[in-house]
Protein backbone atom coordinates (compact mmCIF):
# COMPACT_ATOMS: atom_id res chain seq x y z
CA UNK A 1 0.00 0.00 0.00
CA UNK A 2 1.38 3.40 -1.00
CA UNK A 3 1.60 6.10 1.64
CA UNK A 4 0.75 9.69 0.72
CA UNK A 5 3.83 11.00 2.47
CA UNK A 6 7.04 10.89 0.50
CA UNK A 7 9.18 9.53 3.33
CA UNK A 8 6.94 6.49 3.72
CA UNK A 9 5.88 6.17 0.06
CA UNK A 10 7.16 2.58 -0.12
CA UNK A 11 5.19 1.52 2.97
CA UNK A 12 5.13 -2.19 2.13
CA UNK A 13 8.89 -2.27 1.57
CA UNK A 14 9.40 -0.38 4.80
CA UNK A 15 7.10 -2.83 6.60
CA UNK A 16 9.09 -5.81 5.29
CA UNK A 17 12.26 -4.27 6.70
CA UNK A 18 10.57 -3.48 10.03
CA UNK A 19 9.17 -7.03 10.36
CA UNK A 20 12.56 -8.55 9.52
CA UNK A 21 14.27 -6.41 12.15
CA UNK A 22 11.58 -7.28 14.69
CA UNK A 23 12.02 -11.00 14.03
CA UNK A 24 15.76 -10.51 14.45
CA UNK A 25 15.00 -9.40 18.01
CA UNK A 26 15.27 -5.63 17.75
CA UNK A 27 13.23 -3.34 20.01
CA UNK A 28 10.85 -0.64 18.79
CA UNK A 29 13.42 2.03 19.55
CA UNK A 30 16.12 0.17 17.63
CA UNK A 31 13.82 -0.31 14.62
CA UNK A 32 12.73 3.31 14.75
CA UNK A 33 16.33 4.53 14.76
CA UNK A 34 17.41 2.05 12.05
CA UNK A 35 14.58 2.97 9.64
CA UNK A 36 14.32 6.64 10.68
CA UNK A 37 10.63 6.33 11.56
CA UNK A 38 9.66 9.29 13.70
CA UNK A 39 5.90 8.72 13.83
CA UNK A 40 4.67 6.25 16.47
CA UNK A 41 1.44 5.60 14.58
CA UNK A 42 3.41 4.63 11.49
CA UNK A 43 5.70 2.44 13.58
CA UNK A 44 2.68 0.70 15.08
CA UNK A 45 1.32 -0.03 11.61
CA UNK A 46 4.70 -1.28 10.40
CA UNK A 47 4.91 -3.75 13.32
CA UNK A 48 1.25 -4.68 13.50
CA UNK A 49 0.79 -8.37 14.37
CA UNK A 50 4.44 -8.90 15.26
CA UNK A 51 5.02 -9.95 18.90
CA UNK A 52 7.72 -8.24 20.90
CA UNK A 53 10.90 -10.26 21.56
CA UNK A 54 11.07 -11.85 25.01
CA UNK A 55 13.99 -9.75 26.17
CA UNK A 56 11.93 -6.56 25.83
CA UNK A 57 9.10 -7.87 28.05
CA UNK A 58 9.17 -6.65 31.61
CA UNK A 59 8.24 -9.14 34.35
CA UNK A 60 5.14 -8.13 36.26
CA UNK A 61 6.35 -7.32 39.74
CA UNK A 62 2.83 -7.77 41.12
CA UNK A 63 2.29 -11.32 39.91
CA UNK A 64 3.35 -12.77 43.28
CA UNK A 65 1.10 -10.35 45.14
CA UNK A 66 -1.78 -11.24 42.88
CA UNK A 67 -1.35 -14.96 43.55
CA UNK A 68 -1.14 -14.38 47.30
CA UNK A 69 -4.19 -12.11 47.23
CA UNK A 70 -6.22 -14.79 45.43
CA UNK A 71 -5.09 -17.46 47.90
CA UNK A 72 -6.13 -15.31 50.86
CA UNK A 73 -9.45 -14.44 49.23
CA UNK A 74 -10.22 -18.12 48.70
CA UNK A 75 -9.53 -18.62 52.41
CA UNK A 76 -12.28 -16.12 53.18
CA UNK A 77 -10.20 -12.99 53.84
CA UNK A 78 -11.75 -9.53 53.37
CA UNK A 79 -10.24 -6.74 51.27
CA UNK A 80 -9.13 -4.96 54.46
CA UNK A 81 -7.38 -8.06 55.78
CA UNK A 82 -5.62 -8.69 52.46
CA UNK A 83 -4.56 -5.04 52.24
CA UNK A 84 -2.98 -5.16 55.70
CA UNK A 85 -1.27 -8.48 54.99
CA UNK A 86 0.13 -7.61 51.55
CA UNK A 87 0.41 -3.81 51.67
CA UNK A 88 -1.31 -3.23 48.32
CA UNK A 89 -4.27 -1.05 47.36
CA UNK A 90 -7.89 -2.19 47.53
CA UNK A 91 -8.36 -1.25 43.87
CA UNK A 92 -5.64 -3.71 42.84
CA UNK A 93 -7.08 -6.38 45.10
CA UNK A 94 -10.50 -5.85 43.58
CA UNK A 95 -9.13 -6.39 40.05
CA UNK A 96 -7.22 -9.48 41.07
CA UNK A 97 -10.00 -11.30 42.93
CA UNK A 98 -13.23 -10.02 41.40
CA UNK A 99 -13.90 -13.36 39.70
CA UNK A 100 -13.74 -15.22 43.02
CA UNK A 101 -16.79 -15.77 45.24
CA UNK A 102 -17.24 -13.39 48.13
CA UNK A 103 -16.61 -14.81 51.58
CA UNK A 104 -19.69 -15.40 53.69
CA UNK A 105 -20.55 -12.52 55.94
CA UNK A 106 -20.15 -13.44 59.57
CA UNK A 107 -22.20 -12.23 62.44
CA UNK A 108 -20.25 -9.52 64.35
CA UNK A 109 -20.67 -11.47 67.57
CA UNK A 110 -19.25 -14.56 65.88
CA UNK A 111 -16.27 -12.54 64.62
CA UNK A 112 -15.70 -11.24 68.13
CA UNK A 113 -15.75 -14.80 69.46
CA UNK A 114 -13.22 -15.90 66.84
CA UNK A 115 -10.96 -12.94 67.65
CA UNK A 116 -11.17 -13.75 71.36
CA UNK A 117 -10.38 -17.39 70.63
CA UNK A 118 -7.29 -16.42 68.63
CA UNK A 119 -6.10 -14.13 71.44
CA UNK A 120 -6.67 -16.91 73.96
CA UNK A 121 -4.74 -19.41 71.83
CA UNK A 122 -1.88 -16.91 71.48
CA UNK A 123 -1.80 -16.32 75.25
CA UNK A 124 -1.74 -20.07 75.85
CA UNK A 125 1.18 -20.48 73.45
CA UNK A 126 3.08 -17.68 75.22
CA UNK A 127 2.41 -19.24 78.63
CA UNK A 128 3.46 -22.68 77.40
CA UNK A 129 6.75 -21.26 76.13
CA UNK A 130 7.33 -19.42 79.42
CA UNK A 131 6.53 -22.60 81.33
CA UNK A 132 8.95 -24.61 79.19
CA UNK A 133 11.76 -22.10 79.70
CA UNK A 134 11.20 -21.96 83.47
CA UNK A 135 11.32 -25.75 83.74
CA UNK A 136 14.44 -25.98 81.58
CA UNK A 137 16.29 -23.37 83.67
CA UNK A 138 15.19 -25.08 86.89
CA UNK A 139 16.45 -28.44 85.63
CA UNK A 140 19.85 -26.90 84.84
CA UNK A 141 20.06 -25.54 88.40
CA UNK A 142 20.11 -29.09 89.84
CA UNK A 143 23.30 -30.13 88.10
CA UNK A 144 25.02 -33.31 89.33
CA UNK A 145 23.42 -34.98 92.34
CA UNK A 146 25.78 -36.16 95.09
CA UNK A 147 25.31 -39.48 96.86
CA UNK A 148 24.23 -37.69 100.03
CA UNK A 149 21.65 -35.67 98.10
CA UNK A 150 20.30 -38.86 96.55
CA UNK A 151 20.27 -40.53 99.98
CA UNK A 152 18.26 -37.69 101.58
CA UNK A 153 15.92 -37.53 98.59
CA UNK A 154 15.24 -41.25 98.76
CA UNK A 155 14.44 -41.17 102.47
CA UNK A 156 11.97 -38.32 102.02
CA UNK A 157 10.48 -39.99 98.96
CA UNK A 158 9.93 -43.27 100.76
CA UNK A 159 8.38 -41.60 103.79
CA UNK A 160 5.97 -39.75 101.51
CA UNK A 161 4.98 -42.67 99.28
CA UNK A 162 6.11 -45.90 100.98
CA UNK A 163 4.35 -48.27 103.38
CA UNK A 164 4.75 -47.44 107.09
CA UNK A 165 4.57 -49.35 110.34
CA UNK A 166 1.71 -48.46 112.70
CA UNK A 167 1.40 -49.21 116.42
CA UNK A 168 -1.94 -50.88 115.74
CA UNK A 169 -0.63 -52.80 112.70
CA UNK A 170 3.00 -53.92 112.73
CA UNK A 171 4.25 -53.87 109.12
CA UNK A 172 8.00 -53.47 109.16
CA UNK A 173 8.44 -54.07 105.45
CA UNK A 174 9.69 -51.93 102.60
CA UNK A 175 7.02 -51.41 99.97
CA UNK A 176 6.78 -48.49 97.58
CA UNK A 177 3.87 -47.61 95.26
CA UNK A 178 3.83 -44.92 92.58
CA UNK A 179 2.61 -44.18 89.07
CA UNK A 180 5.27 -41.60 88.13
CA UNK A 181 8.15 -43.11 86.09
CA UNK A 182 10.52 -40.38 87.31
CA UNK A 183 9.75 -41.16 90.94
CA UNK A 184 10.29 -44.88 90.31
CA UNK A 185 13.68 -44.17 88.69
CA UNK A 186 14.85 -42.12 91.68
CA UNK A 187 13.59 -44.77 94.10
CA UNK A 188 15.48 -47.53 92.24
CA UNK A 189 18.65 -45.41 92.18
CA UNK A 190 18.26 -44.92 95.94
CA UNK A 191 17.91 -48.66 96.55
CA UNK A 192 21.06 -49.21 94.45
CA UNK A 193 22.86 -46.63 96.60
CA UNK A 194 21.80 -48.55 99.73
CA UNK A 195 23.17 -51.75 98.25
CA UNK A 196 19.79 -53.47 97.84
CA UNK A 197 20.26 -56.15 95.17
CA UNK A 198 17.69 -56.27 92.37
CA UNK A 199 17.18 -59.98 93.19
CA UNK A 200 15.50 -58.90 96.42
CA UNK A 201 12.89 -56.84 94.60
CA UNK A 202 9.40 -58.09 93.83
CA UNK A 203 7.22 -56.07 91.45
CA UNK A 204 3.56 -56.07 90.54
CA UNK A 205 1.16 -53.75 88.80
CA UNK A 206 -1.95 -52.14 90.30
CA UNK A 207 -4.31 -51.01 87.56
CA UNK A 208 -7.98 -50.38 86.86
CA UNK A 209 -9.89 -53.06 85.02
CA UNK A 210 -10.29 -50.72 82.04
CA UNK A 211 -6.50 -50.38 81.58
CA UNK A 212 -4.12 -52.34 79.36
CA UNK A 213 -2.74 -54.85 81.87
CA UNK A 214 -0.16 -56.52 79.64
CA UNK A 215 0.98 -53.23 78.16
CA UNK A 216 1.47 -51.80 81.66
CA UNK A 217 3.47 -54.84 82.80
CA UNK A 218 5.84 -54.62 79.84
CA UNK A 219 6.27 -50.87 80.33
CA UNK A 220 7.20 -51.14 84.01
CA UNK A 221 9.35 -54.21 83.37
CA UNK A 222 11.37 -52.22 80.86
CA UNK A 223 11.78 -49.34 83.31
CA UNK A 224 12.93 -51.59 86.17
CA UNK A 225 15.02 -53.82 83.92
CA UNK A 226 13.46 -57.19 84.67
CA UNK A 227 11.43 -59.74 82.71
CA UNK A 228 7.70 -59.02 82.66
CA UNK A 229 7.07 -62.72 83.36
CA UNK A 230 8.80 -62.26 86.72
CA UNK A 231 6.09 -59.85 87.89
CA UNK A 232 3.79 -60.98 90.65
CA UNK A 233 0.07 -61.29 90.05
CA UNK A 234 -1.50 -58.00 88.96
CA UNK A 235 -3.87 -56.24 91.35
CA UNK A 236 -6.99 -55.17 89.46
CA UNK A 237 -8.84 -52.17 90.83
CA UNK A 238 -12.60 -52.30 90.51
CA UNK A 239 -13.94 -49.48 88.40
CA UNK A 240 -16.76 -47.33 89.73
CA UNK A 241 -18.82 -46.23 86.69
CA UNK A 242 -19.97 -43.13 88.57
CA UNK A 243 -16.41 -41.88 88.91
CA UNK A 244 -15.10 -39.75 86.06
CA UNK A 245 -11.42 -40.72 85.94
CA UNK A 246 -8.75 -38.62 84.26
CA UNK A 247 -6.03 -41.29 84.26
CA UNK A 248 -7.22 -43.05 81.14
CA UNK A 249 -5.94 -43.52 77.60
CA UNK A 250 -2.84 -45.12 76.12
CA UNK A 251 -0.55 -43.41 78.65
CA UNK A 252 -2.36 -44.90 81.63
CA UNK A 253 -0.16 -47.66 83.07
CA UNK A 254 -1.50 -47.93 86.59
CA UNK A 255 0.88 -48.02 89.56
CA UNK A 256 4.03 -50.04 90.14
CA UNK A 257 4.41 -51.75 93.52
CA UNK A 258 8.02 -52.53 94.52
CA UNK A 259 8.63 -54.68 97.59
CA UNK A 260 12.01 -55.55 99.15
CA UNK A 261 12.37 -59.07 100.52
CA UNK A 262 13.66 -59.37 104.08
CA UNK A 263 13.32 -55.62 104.50
CA UNK A 264 12.47 -55.29 108.19
CA UNK A 265 15.91 -54.02 109.14
CA UNK A 266 15.96 -51.63 106.19
CA UNK A 267 12.54 -50.31 107.17
CA UNK A 268 13.72 -49.57 110.73
CA UNK A 269 16.71 -47.68 109.36
CA UNK A 270 14.48 -45.67 107.01
CA UNK A 271 12.26 -44.70 109.92
CA UNK A 272 15.31 -43.69 111.92
CA UNK A 273 16.78 -41.70 109.02
CA UNK A 274 13.50 -39.85 108.65
CA UNK A 275 13.37 -39.00 112.37
CA UNK A 276 16.93 -37.69 112.12
CA UNK A 277 16.02 -35.52 109.13
CA UNK A 278 13.06 -34.05 111.00
CA UNK A 279 15.24 -33.21 114.01
CA UNK A 280 17.94 -31.71 111.77
CA UNK A 281 15.42 -29.58 109.90
CA UNK A 282 13.94 -28.38 113.19
CA UNK A 283 17.40 -27.28 114.25
CA UNK A 284 17.84 -25.29 111.05
CA UNK A 285 14.54 -23.45 111.49
CA UNK A 286 15.48 -22.64 115.10
CA UNK A 287 18.65 -20.80 113.98
CA UNK A 288 18.53 -17.20 112.63
CA UNK A 289 18.12 -17.22 108.87
CA UNK A 290 21.09 -16.13 106.76
CA UNK A 291 18.83 -15.22 103.87
CA UNK A 292 20.54 -17.80 101.62
CA UNK A 293 18.99 -20.95 100.20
Amino acid sequence: MAHPYGKYADFEGLREQAVALRRDGLSRRQIRDRLHVDNNDILNRLLEGEPAPEWTKRPNAKDDLRCKARELRMQGWTYDQIQVALGCSKSSISLWVRDLPRPERRDPSEQAKLAALKRWEHELAVRDEERRKTKALAAEEIGVMSERELFMTGVALYWAEGAKDKPYARRENVQFVNSDPGVIRIYLAWLDLLGVERERLRCRVMIHATGDVEGAKHYWAGLVGIDAHAFQRTTIKKHNPKTVRKNVGENYRGCLVISVLQGADLYRRIEGWWAGMVDAASGITARPSSGKV
